[in-house]
C-alpha cells in the first residue's frame, strides 16, 4: 500500500516527524509525507484551517498520478476533510477522526489534550459530528502553540504532562487522545508519566488506512 500523509500546514519539520511516526506504525507499507507549502505555518483555529484547504486540494492530482491508495489529513482538526474526501480518487481519513475511532474501538472513554483554546470548538464540533460525544469527557487546551509542542522543549513537555495528570484526576477516563499532529513523536516520553492510554492520531490513521484501502478496492 502507498499511504500519503498530507500536512496542511507549511512546517516541513512537522511533516517529517509525522511521516516517521507513520512509518514506525506501519513499516510494511510505503509512507509518503507531503507539506502544503501554501498553508499557514501552523493551524490554530478555523481561520487557519480554511486558509489551508485549497493548497491541500491542489496536491490531489499529484497523489492520483503517483498511485496513492489512501490519504491522511495530518492535522488534528481534520482540516478540509469533507471537501478533500469528495475530490480525492481514494479513501481519505483525518488523524482526529482516526484517533476517536481507535479510542472507541478499544473501548475507552477519553479526553482530548490539545494546544490552544481557539482549537477547542473545532475539535468539539468534529467529535459531535462523528458521534463520539458520549465517549469524550472533555477537550482540554494545554495553552501551548502548535510549534511549541513540535519543539518539545522541557517546559512544553512539563505542561503536557501536567494536563494529562489533570485529565486523569478529573475526567473519569481511561485514555487521552493527543490533539495535535506535533504530539505524535512525543508518545513514548509522555506515556512514561501517566497510567492513561495515549492515542495518537497519526499512528491510528496509519493502522486504519489498510482496511480502508482494501474496502475501496485499492489494494
Amino acid at each position: 500500500m502507498r499511504l500519503l500523509f498530507i500536512n496542511p500546514n507549511s512546517t516541513e519539520a512537522m511533516t517529517e516527524s509525522i511521516a516517521e511516526t507513520a512509518r514506525a506504525a506501519t513499516p510494511e507499507h510505503e509512507v509518503l509525507g507531503w507539506t502544503n507549502h501554501a498553508g499557514p505555518p501552523a493551524i490554530q483555529g478555523p481561520a487557519d484551517g480554511e486558509a489551508a484547504v485549497v493548497g491541500v486540494i491542489d496536491l490531489l492530482p499529484k497523489a492520483k498520478a503517483q498511485g496513492v491508495d489512501c490519504i491522511v489529513i495530518a492535522c488534528f482538526d481534520d482540516t478540509g476533510l469533507a471537501e478533500i474526501r469528495m475530490a480525492a480518487h481514494c479513501p481519505v481519513i483525518g488523524i482526529g477522526q482516526a484517533a476517536f475511532h481507535m479510542a472507541a474501538l478499544l473501548g475507552h472513554r477519553f479526553s482530548v489534550v490539545t494546544t490552544l483554546p481557539i482549537s477547542v470548538p473545532v475539535i468539539e464540533e468534529n467529535i459531535a459530528s462523528y458521534g463520539f460525544e458520549t465517549l469524550c469527557a472533555r477537550v482540554r487546551p494545554s495553552n501551548l502553540p502548535v510549534l511549541e509542542v513540535e519543539e518539545a522543549a522541557p517546559p512544553a513537555m512539563a505542561r503536557l504532562a501536567e494536563e494529562l495528570a489533570f485529565a486523569g484526576a478529573e475526567d473519569g477516563i481511561s485514555a487521552v487522545v493527543l490533539g495535535c499532529a506535533g504530539m505524535a513523536a512525543l508518545v513514548p516520553r509522555l506515556s512514561q508519566g501517566t497510567p492513561l492510554v495515549l492515542i495518537d492520531g497519526v499512528a491510528a490513521a496509519a493502522r486504519l488506512a489498510l482496511p480502508l484501502a482494501q474496502m475501496a478496492g485499492r489494494v
